[in-house]
């Protein structure tokens, strides 16, 4: 159960914890974060949880997450660049969610590798596969692959999911299964499939019924279906003798339907943690909004409407209004519709009771989870009893991200 809060309470905590900062800041709220915590362990349902470190991009949340329960076990990291970061830094049981094709960033592997590192690449075309056995036979090492299977659910006139993988179907990966025995310096230890229809698009749209009645009907279709695709390319594997490390799936948006599969072992997660805007259209769970970013008003240009000074950060994919941040706390103020968020200022129109001032803050909540942090430097962790600890965010440390 969603644990309930009263917003004008929470809002005031935030106006004197922050008071002295400068804005804009970005937080991370301690409650809301190890609420969410046991909330996605209770919805993994026992299965081990992968997290998906381009919706974390701070390696002190990381290490937060690890600390906080044992089921936290392994990162799936967006590119080479994070994935040696992450290694610089100590983190091990690392999945590569993208193909990497470029031979010297996979070199750089080698000596992390060597020292008993556990790094998996991924692949799904025979030229990923070839890349990976031209640097293992240099090397004279054999590297880990996983095969990315697709999930997605194509129809004539639809492509309900992302265009992701080549391996479409029980064909496709027997194909890259039979190309993969000929190889001596590349192993499959894991297969991954991401349900993106399901785990990344809500099917409970404010104000849009019959387009979540749609995206509903597909879901249901869709899960069918991909859940005997999983099931029978597992089989496929166990038929050819190759025994799986792991079998992952899903992600924030799918754990209920995800871990019902007896075959995946591990489910990724990654946005839940911090629980962006995007992820209050779920019917089947709803998360707390951990992190978010504060703005200052600095002017009035007219009675029931606040001008705060930045804000412009819009979230990646297609452009509509869902990508724009939304103001959170204090409750009843939207964005004006022709300026939206802007760089350098965004005005609020005043819809509630609550009345601001100059200099007070205002709350707001991005559309992504990672996103967030590529805009600030420091995530500032606002503990229960009002203490604040600064933690770096990969951009804080220099890093941007798959350069």
């Amino acid at each position: 159960m969603l644990m309930k809060f009263d917003p004008q309470k929470k809002y005031e905590f935030y106006k004197k914890a922050f008071e002295e900062k400068s804005k804009p800041l970005a937080y991370l709220d301690q409650e809301f974060f190890e609420e969410n915590c046991r909330m996605i362990l209770q919805r993994s349902a026992g299965k081990k949880i992968r997290i998906a470190s381009k919706s974390i991009r701070c390696k002190s949340v990381l290490h937060k997450i690890f600390d906080f329960s044992t089921q936290f076990e392994g990162i799936m990291s967006y590119s080479a660049g994070e994935a040696l970061f992450l290694l610089e830094s100590g983190f091990d049981n690392i999945l590569l969610g993208y193909p990497v094709v470029n031979k010297s960033e996979i070199e750089k592997f080698i000596p992390w590798l060597k020292k008993g590192k556990n790094v998996c690449f991924m692949a799904d075309l025979n030229r990923h596969i070839d890349i990976l056995e031209s640097i293992g036979k240099k090397e004279n090492i054999v590297l880990k692959c996983c095969l990315d299977i697709d999930m997605s659910y194509r129809l004539p006139f639809l492509n309900f999911g992302v265009w992701r993988s080549s391996i479409t179907n029980l064909e496709m990966l027997e194909k890259r299964i039979t190309f993969l025995t000929n190889k001596k310096n590349v192993k499959t230890v894991g297969i991954m499939g991401y349900e993106a229809q399901i785990a990344g698009l809500g099917d409970q749209l404010h104000g849009q019924f019959l387009k979540s009645k749609a995206i509903n009907l597909l879901k249901k279709i869709s899960i069918k279906k991909l859940r005997a695709f999983r099931e029978d390319s597992i089989k496929l594997f166990e038929s050819k003798g190759i025994r799986l490390e792991f079998v992952n799936g899903g992600g924030t948006g799918s754990l209920e339907t995800t871990v019902t599969e007896k075959g995946v072992t591990e489910v990724t997660v990654g946005s839940g943690f911090y629980s962006p805007h995007l992820f209050d259209n779920y019917q089947s769970f709803k998360h707390l909004p951990a992190a978010a970013y504060m703005l200052e008003v600095v002017r009035k240009p007219k009675a029931n409407i606040y001008t705060c000074m930045g804000g412009g950060y819009i979230a990646s994919g297609e452009s509509n209004n869902n990508k724009q941040p939304l103001p959170y706390l204090p409750p009843g103020f939207k964005t004006d519709p022709n300026e939206g968020n802007g760089e350098v200022q965004t005005p609020l129109h005043q819809k509630g009771n609550y009345k601001l001032s100059i200099g007070d803050p205002v709350c707001f909540r991005h559309a992504k989870a990672g996103e967030l942090c590529e805009h600030f430097n420091i995530l500032h962790f606002l503990k229960v009893n009002g203490d604040i600890e600064e933690m770096l965010t990969y951009r804080g440390e220099g890093k941007c991200f798959p350069a």
